[in-house]
Protein backbone atom coordinates (compact mmCIF):
# COMPACT_ATOMS: atom_id res chain seq x y z
CA UNK A 1 0.00 0.00 0.00
CA UNK A 2 1.19 3.47 -1.01
CA UNK A 3 -0.42 5.69 1.58
CA UNK A 4 -1.52 8.98 0.60
CA UNK A 5 -0.71 12.09 2.72
CA UNK A 6 -4.19 12.15 3.86
CA UNK A 7 -3.95 8.35 5.25
CA UNK A 8 -0.50 9.72 6.83
CA UNK A 9 -1.62 12.21 8.66
CA UNK A 10 -4.78 9.77 9.81
CA UNK A 11 -2.41 7.31 10.83
CA UNK A 12 -0.68 9.47 13.47
CA UNK A 13 -3.53 10.06 15.03
CA UNK A 14 -4.38 6.44 15.53
CA UNK A 15 -1.56 6.36 17.83
CA UNK A 16 -1.19 6.64 22.07
CA UNK A 17 1.85 9.10 22.26
CA UNK A 18 3.69 10.42 24.75
CA UNK A 19 5.24 13.27 23.82
CA UNK A 20 5.94 16.19 25.92
CA UNK A 21 6.31 19.78 24.77
CA UNK A 22 7.29 22.74 26.93
CA UNK A 23 6.71 20.45 29.48
CA UNK A 24 2.81 19.51 28.69
CA UNK A 25 1.54 16.28 27.55
CA UNK A 26 0.41 16.42 24.05
CA UNK A 27 -2.86 14.72 23.52
CA UNK A 28 -3.20 15.10 18.70
CA UNK A 29 0.35 16.12 17.50
CA UNK A 30 -1.00 16.52 13.68
CA UNK A 31 -3.02 20.26 15.09
CA UNK A 32 -0.08 21.59 17.24
CA UNK A 33 1.45 24.52 16.02
CA UNK A 34 5.06 23.71 16.71
CA UNK A 35 4.90 19.73 15.30
CA UNK A 36 2.60 20.26 12.37
CA UNK A 37 4.97 21.90 10.21
CA UNK A 38 7.42 18.73 10.85
CA UNK A 39 4.53 16.62 10.02
CA UNK A 40 3.66 18.46 6.95
CA UNK A 41 7.44 17.64 5.28
CA UNK A 42 6.79 14.07 5.87
CA UNK A 43 3.53 14.19 4.13
CA UNK A 44 5.39 15.63 1.14
CA UNK A 45 7.42 11.91 0.69
CA UNK A 46 3.82 10.56 0.65
CA UNK A 47 2.81 12.78 -1.59
CA UNK A 48 4.92 12.83 -4.02
CA UNK A 49 5.09 8.65 -4.57
CA UNK A 50 1.32 9.28 -6.15
CA UNK A 51 2.64 12.64 -7.91
CA UNK A 52 2.76 11.99 -11.86
CA UNK A 53 5.76 13.71 -12.30
CA UNK A 54 7.75 12.15 -9.28
CA UNK A 55 6.16 8.83 -8.91
CA UNK A 56 8.89 6.72 -10.55
CA UNK A 57 11.48 8.54 -8.73
CA UNK A 58 9.66 8.56 -5.11
CA UNK A 59 8.59 4.80 -5.52
CA UNK A 60 10.42 1.81 -6.28
CA UNK A 61 9.49 -2.05 -7.09
CA UNK A 62 10.14 -4.18 -3.86
CA UNK A 63 12.30 -7.46 -3.78
CA UNK A 64 10.44 -8.47 -0.80
CA UNK A 65 7.45 -8.35 -1.12
CA UNK A 66 6.85 -7.62 -5.52
CA UNK A 67 4.96 -4.67 -4.76
CA UNK A 68 5.49 -0.92 -5.79
CA UNK A 69 6.69 0.84 -2.57
CA UNK A 70 7.75 4.20 -1.04
CA UNK A 71 11.58 4.48 -1.70
CA UNK A 72 11.74 5.64 1.99
CA UNK A 73 10.97 1.60 2.73
CA UNK A 74 13.46 0.23 -0.17
CA UNK A 75 16.48 -1.90 0.10
CA UNK A 76 19.33 -0.61 -2.51
CA UNK A 77 19.03 -3.63 -4.75
CA UNK A 78 20.69 -2.08 -7.88
CA UNK A 79 23.19 0.86 -7.80
CA UNK A 80 21.35 3.03 -9.76
CA UNK A 81 18.83 2.82 -6.44
CA UNK A 82 21.52 5.07 -4.68
CA UNK A 83 21.80 7.69 -7.29
CA UNK A 84 18.20 7.84 -7.21
CA UNK A 85 17.71 8.14 -3.91
CA UNK A 86 19.63 11.37 -4.20
CA UNK A 87 17.49 13.19 -6.38
CA UNK A 88 14.84 12.56 -4.68
CA UNK A 89 16.30 14.08 -1.74
CA UNK A 90 17.14 17.08 -3.19
CA UNK A 91 13.57 17.34 -5.19
CA UNK A 92 12.10 17.04 -1.54
CA UNK A 93 14.98 19.30 0.12
CA UNK A 94 13.55 21.86 -2.29
CA UNK A 95 9.78 21.07 -2.04
CA UNK A 96 10.07 21.65 1.82
CA UNK A 97 13.01 23.66 2.26
CA UNK A 98 13.98 21.89 5.58
CA UNK A 99 14.22 17.66 6.74
CA UNK A 100 11.49 15.74 5.62
CA UNK A 101 12.99 13.03 8.49
CA UNK A 102 12.86 9.84 6.26
CA UNK A 103 16.69 9.47 5.48
CA UNK A 104 17.65 7.92 8.59
CA UNK A 105 15.70 5.40 8.74
CA UNK A 106 15.77 4.13 5.03
CA UNK A 107 19.09 4.50 5.45
CA UNK A 108 19.08 2.34 9.16
CA UNK A 109 17.22 -0.61 7.23
CA UNK A 110 19.60 -0.88 4.42
CA UNK A 111 22.38 -1.12 6.64
CA UNK A 112 20.53 -3.69 9.29
CA UNK A 113 19.83 -5.75 6.12
CA UNK A 114 23.53 -6.23 5.22
CA UNK A 115 24.10 -6.44 9.68
CA UNK A 116 21.87 -9.16 10.15
CA UNK A 117 22.57 -11.00 6.83
CA UNK A 118 26.51 -11.35 8.18
CA UNK A 119 24.55 -12.17 11.36
CA UNK A 120 22.85 -14.88 9.69
CA UNK A 121 20.09 -17.22 10.66
CA UNK A 122 16.88 -15.88 13.07
CA UNK A 123 18.70 -12.42 12.87
CA UNK A 124 18.33 -12.04 9.44
CA UNK A 125 14.78 -13.58 8.51
CA UNK A 126 13.03 -11.82 11.57
CA UNK A 127 14.26 -8.54 10.08
CA UNK A 128 13.00 -9.55 6.16
CA UNK A 129 9.37 -10.36 7.92
CA UNK A 130 9.79 -6.98 9.89
CA UNK A 131 10.60 -5.10 6.60
CA UNK A 132 8.06 -6.73 4.39
CA UNK A 133 5.66 -5.53 7.13
CA UNK A 134 7.19 -1.90 6.62
CA UNK A 135 6.69 -2.28 3.02
CA UNK A 136 3.33 -3.06 3.13
CA UNK A 137 2.62 -0.64 5.69
CA UNK A 138 4.39 2.36 3.98
CA UNK A 139 5.70 3.03 7.86
CA UNK A 140 7.81 6.34 8.92
CA UNK A 141 10.62 4.46 10.36
CA UNK A 142 12.58 6.55 13.64
CA UNK A 143 16.60 5.42 13.07
CA UNK A 144 17.64 5.80 16.65
CA UNK A 145 21.20 5.81 16.87
CA UNK A 146 22.77 8.68 19.18
CA UNK A 147 23.38 8.01 22.70
CA UNK A 148 23.65 10.65 25.28
CA UNK A 149 27.23 9.66 25.40
CA UNK A 150 28.00 11.54 28.83
CA UNK A 151 31.57 11.60 29.12
CA UNK A 152 33.26 10.65 25.90
CA UNK A 153 37.03 9.40 27.60
CA UNK A 154 34.58 6.00 29.38
CA UNK A 155 32.88 3.08 27.53
CA UNK A 156 29.29 2.31 27.68
CA UNK A 157 29.72 -0.21 30.79
CA UNK A 158 31.69 2.48 32.70
CA UNK A 159 28.46 4.87 32.08
CA UNK A 160 25.71 3.01 31.40
CA UNK A 161 23.13 5.53 32.31
CA UNK A 162 24.42 7.18 29.26
CA UNK A 163 23.65 4.49 26.54
CA UNK A 164 20.60 2.57 25.94
CA UNK A 165 20.91 -1.30 26.83
CA UNK A 166 19.69 -4.38 27.83
CA UNK A 167 18.88 -4.50 31.19
CA UNK A 168 16.70 -8.01 31.43
CA UNK A 169 16.48 -10.63 29.16
CA UNK A 170 13.28 -12.36 29.64
CA UNK A 171 11.16 -15.29 27.33
CA UNK A 172 8.87 -12.83 25.83
CA UNK A 173 11.76 -10.94 25.00
CA UNK A 174 13.88 -7.80 26.11
CA UNK A 175 13.96 -5.23 28.46
CA UNK A 176 15.51 -1.83 27.37
CA UNK A 177 16.61 0.73 29.60
CA UNK A 178 18.14 4.30 28.48
CA UNK A 179 17.78 7.46 25.84
CA UNK A 180 18.29 8.42 22.32
CA UNK A 181 18.63 12.07 21.25
CA UNK A 182 18.54 14.06 18.14
CA UNK A 183 15.84 11.82 16.57
CA UNK A 184 14.85 13.82 13.69
CA UNK A 185 10.88 13.29 13.12
CA UNK A 186 10.75 10.87 15.68
CA UNK A 187 7.22 11.84 16.88
CA UNK A 188 5.78 11.79 13.34
CA UNK A 189 6.63 7.97 13.23
CA UNK A 190 5.46 4.75 13.41
CA UNK A 191 7.66 2.99 14.28
CA UNK A 192 11.55 3.53 16.49
CA UNK A 193 14.39 0.83 14.78
CA UNK A 194 16.59 1.27 17.84
CA UNK A 195 20.51 1.00 16.70
CA UNK A 196 23.78 1.22 18.61
CA UNK A 197 25.78 4.46 17.98
CA UNK A 198 29.30 2.70 17.88
CA UNK A 199 30.77 -0.11 17.43
CA UNK A 200 31.08 -2.39 21.08
CA UNK A 201 33.95 -4.33 22.50
CA UNK A 202 34.09 -7.69 24.24
CA UNK A 203 32.09 -6.94 27.19
CA UNK A 204 29.64 -4.45 25.84
CA UNK A 205 27.03 -6.87 24.34
CA UNK A 206 24.28 -5.91 26.53
CA UNK A 207 24.80 -2.01 24.57
CA UNK A 208 25.12 -4.27 21.12
CA UNK A 209 21.19 -4.47 20.37
CA UNK A 210 19.22 -3.51 17.08
CA UNK A 211 15.52 -3.53 17.59
CA UNK A 212 12.24 -2.43 16.58
CA UNK A 213 9.21 -1.01 18.79
CA UNK A 214 5.91 0.97 18.25
CA UNK A 215 6.22 4.94 19.04
CA UNK A 216 3.46 4.21 21.29
CA UNK A 217 5.14 1.01 22.96
CA UNK A 218 4.95 1.00 26.95
CA UNK A 219 7.66 3.10 28.65
CA UNK A 220 8.63 5.13 25.22
CA UNK A 221 8.50 8.75 25.97
CA UNK A 222 9.14 11.43 23.28
CA UNK A 223 10.15 15.04 24.10
CA UNK A 224 10.18 17.85 21.68
CA UNK A 225 13.55 20.20 21.58
CA UNK A 226 13.83 23.63 21.45
CA UNK A 227 14.96 25.70 18.49
CA UNK A 228 15.58 29.19 17.93
CA UNK A 229 12.28 31.11 16.13
CA UNK A 230 10.10 28.15 17.51
CA UNK A 231 7.54 30.64 19.26
CA UNK A 232 7.05 31.89 15.96
CA UNK A 233 6.04 28.34 14.08
CA UNK A 234 2.40 28.96 12.73
CA UNK A 235 2.26 32.50 13.22
CA UNK A 236 3.00 34.85 10.42
CA UNK A 237 7.17 35.12 11.06
CA UNK A 238 7.28 31.49 11.04
CA UNK A 239 10.39 31.94 7.81
CA UNK A 240 9.27 28.57 6.15
CA UNK A 241 5.49 29.15 5.40
CA UNK A 242 4.45 25.48 5.82
CA UNK A 243 7.17 22.57 6.46
CA UNK A 244 9.54 22.43 9.34
CA UNK A 245 12.17 20.32 11.20
CA UNK A 246 11.69 18.20 14.34
CA UNK A 247 14.35 17.00 16.57
CA UNK A 248 13.21 14.36 19.87
CA UNK A 249 14.54 13.13 22.88
CA UNK A 250 13.53 9.72 23.43
CA UNK A 251 13.15 7.98 26.84
CA UNK A 252 13.03 4.12 27.01
CA UNK A 253 11.64 3.16 30.49
CA UNK A 254 12.10 -0.51 30.68
CA UNK A 255 10.37 -0.88 27.44
CA UNK A 256 9.61 -4.89 26.21
CA UNK A 257 10.89 -5.48 22.82
CA UNK A 258 9.46 -8.87 22.29
CA UNK A 259 11.89 -11.23 20.19
CA UNK A 260 10.24 -11.30 17.34
CA UNK A 261 11.32 -7.37 16.81
CA UNK A 262 14.95 -8.08 18.01
CA UNK A 263 17.23 -7.90 15.47
CA UNK A 264 20.86 -8.41 16.74
CA UNK A 265 21.58 -8.64 20.49
CA UNK A 266 25.34 -9.02 21.74
CA UNK A 267 26.27 -9.59 17.98
CA UNK A 268 29.57 -7.72 18.14
CA UNK A 269 30.85 -7.90 14.82
CA UNK A 270 27.67 -7.28 12.89
CA UNK A 271 27.24 -4.36 15.07
CA UNK A 272 30.19 -3.04 13.56
CA UNK A 273 29.12 -3.51 10.10
CA UNK A 274 25.68 -1.65 10.82
CA UNK A 275 27.27 1.15 12.11
CA UNK A 276 30.11 1.10 9.22
CA UNK A 277 27.83 0.10 6.52
CA UNK A 278 25.57 3.38 7.88
CA UNK A 279 27.68 5.84 8.52
CA UNK A 280 28.83 5.12 4.39
CA UNK A 281 24.87 5.30 3.14
CA UNK A 282 24.17 8.45 5.62
CA UNK A 283 27.04 10.43 4.75
CA UNK A 284 26.01 10.23 1.34
CA UNK A 285 22.40 10.93 2.16
CA UNK A 286 23.91 14.23 2.57
CA UNK A 287 24.57 15.30 -1.12
CA UNK A 288 20.90 14.65 -1.80
CA UNK A 289 19.28 17.17 1.07
CA UNK A 290 21.58 19.79 1.84
CA UNK A 291 21.61 20.78 -2.18
CA UNK A 292 17.82 20.60 -1.89
CA UNK A 293 17.56 23.07 0.73
CA UNK A 294 20.75 25.02 -0.52
CA UNK A 295 18.61 25.85 -3.79
CA UNK A 296 16.06 26.94 -1.59
CA UNK A 297 18.25 29.55 0.34
CA UNK A 298 20.19 30.71 -2.63
CA UNK A 299 16.57 31.57 -4.39
CA UNK A 300 15.82 33.57 -1.58
CA UNK A 301 19.00 35.26 -1.37
CA UNK A 302 18.15 36.17 -5.42
CA UNK A 303 14.85 37.45 -4.52
CA UNK A 304 16.12 39.61 -1.85
CA UNK A 305 18.64 40.69 -4.64
CA UNK A 306 16.11 41.67 -6.39
CA UNK A 307 13.95 43.57 -4.17
CA UNK A 308 16.99 45.49 -2.99
CA UNK A 309 17.59 46.25 -6.81
CA UNK A 310 20.71 44.92 -6.95
CA UNK A 311 20.55 41.83 -8.85
CA UNK A 312 22.83 43.13 -11.92
CA UNK A 313 26.21 44.14 -9.28
CA UNK A 314 29.23 42.25 -10.15
CA UNK A 315 29.40 41.01 -6.97
CA UNK A 316 26.09 40.04 -5.86
CA UNK A 317 26.05 37.89 -9.11
CA UNK A 318 29.54 36.35 -7.86
CA UNK A 319 28.15 35.54 -4.42
CA UNK A 320 24.93 33.99 -6.08
CA UNK A 321 27.20 31.86 -8.43
CA UNK A 322 29.88 30.93 -5.55
CA UNK A 323 26.57 29.88 -3.51
CA UNK A 324 25.37 27.69 -6.33
CA UNK A 325 28.78 26.42 -7.19
CA UNK A 326 28.96 25.15 -3.49
CA UNK A 327 25.96 23.23 -3.41
CA UNK A 328 26.44 21.89 -6.87
CA UNK A 329 29.69 20.59 -5.21
CA UNK A 330 27.90 18.76 -2.47
CA UNK A 331 25.70 17.46 -4.99
CA UNK A 332 28.25 15.99 -7.15
CA UNK A 333 30.34 14.64 -4.20
CA UNK A 334 26.99 12.51 -3.06
CA UNK A 335 26.63 10.94 -6.81
CA UNK A 336 30.43 10.44 -6.83
CA UNK A 337 30.11 8.10 -3.75
CA UNK A 338 27.02 6.30 -5.41
CA UNK A 339 28.18 5.89 -8.71
CA UNK A 340 31.22 3.92 -7.43
CA UNK A 341 29.06 1.56 -5.63
CA UNK A 342 29.94 -1.91 -4.88
CA UNK A 343 27.64 -5.10 -4.20
CA UNK A 344 27.46 -6.97 -0.37
CA UNK A 345 27.11 -10.34 -0.56
CA UNK A 346 23.40 -9.77 0.98
CA UNK A 347 22.07 -7.61 -2.65
CA UNK A 348 22.38 -4.35 -1.11
CA UNK A 349 24.83 -1.47 -2.93
CA UNK A 350 27.01 0.65 -1.09
CA UNK A 351 28.33 3.34 -1.76
CA UNK A 352 31.97 4.10 -1.98
CA UNK A 353 32.91 5.03 2.03
CA UNK A 354 35.87 7.61 1.08
CA UNK A 355 34.02 9.47 -1.36
CA UNK A 356 30.31 9.73 1.15
CA UNK A 357 32.81 10.68 3.81
CA UNK A 358 34.25 13.30 1.63
CA UNK A 359 30.74 14.62 1.01
CA UNK A 360 29.64 14.97 4.46
CA UNK A 361 33.14 16.25 5.43
CA UNK A 362 32.38 19.13 2.85
CA UNK A 363 28.69 19.28 4.18
CA UNK A 364 30.05 20.89 7.23
CA UNK A 365 32.06 23.74 5.99
CA UNK A 366 30.29 24.66 2.14
CA UNK A 367 26.61 25.51 3.64
CA UNK A 368 28.55 27.77 6.05
CA UNK A 369 29.65 29.39 3.29
CA UNK A 370 26.43 30.05 1.24
CA UNK A 371 24.94 30.25 5.02
CA UNK A 372 27.13 33.54 4.80
CA UNK A 373 26.54 35.14 1.59
CA UNK A 374 23.17 34.45 2.22
CA UNK A 375 23.17 36.53 5.05
CA UNK A 376 25.38 39.45 2.93
CA UNK A 377 23.17 39.92 -0.06
CA UNK A 378 20.46 39.91 2.89
CA UNK A 379 21.15 42.59 4.43
CA UNK A 380 21.19 43.70 7.90
CA UNK A 381 17.30 44.38 8.16
CA UNK A 382 16.98 40.81 8.39
CA UNK A 383 18.64 41.20 12.46
CA UNK A 384 15.40 44.22 13.24
CA UNK A 385 12.91 43.60 11.17
CA UNK A 386 9.51 44.55 12.57
CA UNK A 387 7.13 41.09 13.04
CA UNK A 388 4.45 40.51 9.78
CA UNK A 389 1.84 41.19 12.77
CA UNK A 390 3.21 44.51 13.11
CA UNK A 391 3.92 45.71 9.60
CA UNK A 392 -0.18 44.79 9.03
CA UNK A 393 -1.02 47.04 11.97
CA UNK A 394 -3.39 49.80 11.11
CA UNK A 395 -1.81 52.34 12.64
CA UNK A 396 2.01 51.69 12.89
CA UNK A 397 1.87 49.81 9.91
CA UNK A 398 1.81 52.12 6.98
CA UNK A 399 5.14 54.04 8.62
CA UNK A 400 6.76 50.60 9.22
CA UNK A 401 6.27 50.21 5.13
CA UNK A 402 8.51 52.78 4.31
CA UNK A 403 11.39 50.76 6.40
CA UNK A 404 10.62 47.32 5.47
CA UNK A 405 9.02 47.52 1.93
CA UNK A 406 7.37 44.99 -0.06
CA UNK A 407 5.36 42.14 1.74
CA UNK A 408 8.00 40.03 -0.66
CA UNK A 409 11.24 41.42 0.72
CA UNK A 410 9.54 40.73 4.79
CA UNK A 411 8.90 37.05 3.71
CA UNK A 412 12.45 36.57 1.90
CA UNK A 413 14.06 37.68 5.04
CA UNK A 414 12.13 35.61 7.31
CA UNK A 415 12.75 32.65 5.16
CA UNK A 416 16.63 33.68 5.13
CA UNK A 417 16.76 34.03 8.91
CA UNK A 418 15.14 31.16 9.44
CA UNK A 419 17.02 28.81 7.39
CA UNK A 420 20.73 30.51 8.76
CA UNK A 421 20.28 30.45 12.10
CA UNK A 422 16.43 29.97 13.29
CA UNK A 423 14.57 26.28 13.58
CA UNK A 424 14.82 25.79 9.70
CA UNK A 425 17.12 22.72 9.32
CA UNK A 426 17.13 22.34 13.29
CA UNK A 427 18.96 24.53 12.41
CA UNK A 428 20.63 24.19 9.16
CA UNK A 429 23.87 24.80 10.41
CA UNK A 430 23.87 22.98 13.29
CA UNK A 431 22.15 19.46 11.44
CA UNK A 432 25.18 20.24 8.97
CA UNK A 433 27.89 20.18 11.49
CA UNK A 434 26.67 17.38 13.58
CA UNK A 435 24.52 15.20 11.76
CA UNK A 436 25.86 11.89 10.54
CA UNK A 437 28.86 12.95 12.42
CA UNK A 438 30.63 15.43 13.82
CA UNK A 439 33.88 16.72 11.40
CA UNK A 440 36.14 14.51 13.26
CA UNK A 441 34.13 11.26 12.48
CA UNK A 442 34.56 11.68 8.61
CA UNK A 443 38.42 13.19 9.38
CA UNK A 444 38.54 9.29 11.04
CA UNK A 445 37.47 7.63 8.45
CA UNK A 446 39.28 9.23 5.82
CA UNK A 447 42.54 8.36 7.53
CA UNK A 448 41.94 4.99 7.65
CA UNK A 449 40.43 4.58 4.18
CA UNK A 450 43.08 6.41 2.10
CA UNK A 451 45.42 4.31 0.47
CA UNK A 452 48.43 6.07 1.87
CA UNK A 453 50.94 3.32 0.45
CA UNK A 454 49.84 3.15 -3.06
CA UNK A 455 50.55 7.49 -3.07
CA UNK A 456 54.30 7.40 -1.29
CA UNK A 457 54.23 4.01 -4.33
CA UNK A 458 53.24 6.79 -6.88
CA UNK A 459 55.91 9.46 -5.90
CA UNK A 460 58.97 7.03 -4.79
CA UNK A 461 58.43 5.82 -8.70
CA UNK A 462 58.02 8.99 -10.36
CA UNK A 463 61.50 10.38 -8.31
CA UNK A 464 63.26 7.22 -9.58
CA UNK A 465 63.22 6.07 -6.33
CA UNK A 466 64.50 1.63 -5.99
CA UNK A 467 61.07 0.05 -5.48
CA UNK A 468 60.29 -1.83 -1.76
CA UNK A 469 58.57 -3.97 -0.74
CA UNK A 470 54.89 -4.38 -1.09
CA UNK A 471 55.39 -1.57 -3.83
CA UNK A 472 52.99 -1.57 -6.81
CA UNK A 473 55.49 -3.88 -9.21
CA UNK A 474 53.04 -3.74 -12.28
CA UNK A 475 53.08 -0.25 -12.71
CA UNK A 476 56.93 -0.01 -12.40
CA UNK A 477 56.91 -3.10 -15.44
CA UNK A 478 54.85 0.00 -17.63
CA UNK A 479 57.37 2.43 -16.94
CA UNK A 480 59.72 0.32 -17.94
CA UNK A 481 57.75 -0.58 -21.53
CA UNK A 482 56.68 2.55 -22.02
CA UNK A 483 60.69 3.93 -21.45
CA UNK A 484 62.27 1.33 -23.70
CA UNK A 485 59.75 1.52 -26.61
CA UNK A 486 61.59 2.72 -29.76
CA UNK A 487 64.52 1.65 -28.35
CA UNK A 488 66.97 -0.86 -30.97
CA UNK A 489 66.83 -3.69 -28.25
CA UNK A 490 63.25 -3.13 -27.66
CA UNK A 491 62.89 -3.96 -31.14
CA UNK A 492 65.17 -6.52 -31.27
CA UNK A 493 63.18 -8.44 -28.67
CA UNK A 494 60.16 -8.66 -30.86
Amino acid sequence: MLRTPDQYVRSLQARSLVLYVDGERVADPTVHPRVRPAINAVAATYALAHDPRTRELATAQSELTGARVNRFTHLFAQPEDLRRKLELQRVLGRLTGTCFQRCVGMDGINSLFIATFEAGGEHHERFVRWLRQVQRDDEVIDGAMTDPKGNRNQRPPQQPEHYLRVVERRPDGLVLRGAKIHQTGAANSHQILVMPGMAMRPGEEDFAVAAAMPVDAPGVTMVLGRQPSDERKGGPDAGNALYGGQEVVILFDDVLVPWERVFLDGQLPACTTLVEAFAGFHRASYGGCKPGNLDVLIGAAALLADEHGVRRASHVRDKLVEMAHLGETIHGLGLGASSKATRHESGVHQVDPLLANVCKHHVTRLPYEVVRLAEDIAGGLMATMPSLADLEHPEIGPALRTVVGSDERARALRLVEYMSYGAGSVPLRIECMHGAGSPQAQRIVLERRIDWARRVDAARRLAGLPAREGDDADDRRLDHQIAAAGQPEAAATK
